[in-house]
């Protein structure tokens, strides 16, 4: 992205295409990795840890992106159009200097011989059938995916659609960039909060209350009217953001058999990037069949309400009973 000029957007389309496929597979095996570094006990405290410091990390870089587009003369830059570009290059060091420690510190269990590509591919499709073919014995997971398919539907949408909002209501982008900041900065300890919240009242009653607040946003968004409204609810955002995402991911380890977690963290993604399609769409129809963009922000109610009924009617120990009967006949 660094060396495209302006009109070059089939190729700008292309490697942001590119980079969204990678950070996606990047995501599905990393999620995998959680039951094989945190012990049970530990699980959910590990994965709202590094839902933590994720959002500290990219909030400071946010931070400093945004310093470099608005004063670009600090950096050493002698326009707005060079320090963007230097984004994406820093963006890309970021990655790799943090994907470091992953490489070559932690050690995988039970690595196989690797695969021709056409085999890989061959054997992946194999896999996902079977996978698919699973959720009829594994009903309690099934169930569980359907509902974190809605919830997280919500939470990506007003993730990803924040801005548009805030600019449809005429706020001004220096209070929308800040109140991106807001959210990172307050998600960072709240993330690691929550998960002490969620080992005292329980995981699902965590994620059932947090499901909740989220709904209890969507209403307030409607009736937001002022940038300070916009930063109230960016903290509100903030508080149960990281908790949502990472109390999701530590109690889907707990319905999934160990020994698969990889394809089963497959399907996981693939409806958390499945959502990102959904939501703005549903909040696109609304506001174009009511002419109103605050009628978009509350349809998202539907998909919370909807998320939280199925989500209530999840049973953890039906579903270690699913998975032990499914690994003896597997």
């Amino acid at each position: 992205l660094y060396i495209l000029q302006m009109g070059s957007w089939p190729l700008a389309v292309f490697f942001y295409s590119v980079a969204v496929v990678g950070f996606s597979g990047a995501n599905t095996f990393y999620d995998a990795l959680l039951p094989f570094v945190a012990s049970e006990k530990k699980v959910d405290f590990v994965s709202s840890l590094g839902y933590s410091l994720g959002y500290i990390g990219g909030g400071l870089l946010f931070l400093v992106n945004v310093l470099m587009y608005l004063n670009p003369s600090w950096f050493g830059f002698t326009s707005q159009e060079s320090a963007i570009k230097a984004c994406f290059v820093i963006v890309g060091i970021w990655w790799i200097a943090f994907t470091l420690p992953l490489l070559f510190i932690l050690k995988e269990e039970g690595r196989k011989d690797s695969l021709p590509l056409n085999k890989a591919i061959a054997k992946g499709l194999r896999i996902t059938l079977t996978t698919i073919k699973s959720f009829r014995k594994l009903k309690t997971i099934a169930l569980f995916l359907v509902a974190y398919w809605l919830y997280i539907d919500g939470v990506d949408t007003i993730i990803r659609m924040a801005v548009n909002y805030g600019t449809s209501l005429n706020f001004p982008s220096e209070s929308l960039i800040i109140a991106l900041l807001i959210t990172q900065f307050v998600a960072f300890p709240s993330a690691l909060a929550y998960s002490a919240i969620g080992t005292r009242i329980g995981i699902k009653k965590a994620l059932l209350v947090a499901i909740g607040a989220y709904t209890i946003i969507a209403v307030l968004g409607y009736f937001m009217t002022t940038p300070l409204h916009f930063y109230l609810l960016a903290i509100i955002i903030g508080l149960f953001q990281g908790g949502i995402q990472a109390l999701s991911r530590s109690y889907y380890t707990r319905l999934i058999p160990k020994q698969r977690s990889a394809e089963f963290f497959g399907f996981y993604n693939m409806l958390g990037k499945f959502a990102a399609i959904i939501g703005p769409l549903l909040m696109g129809v609304v506001t174009i069949l009511t002419k109103s963009v605050r009628a978009g922000i509350f349809s998202l109610v539907a998909l919370f309400v909807l998320g939280f009924i199925l989500l209530y009617k999840v049973d953890e120990e039906k579903g270690q009973k699913e998975i032990e009967i499914f690994l003896k006949e597997n």
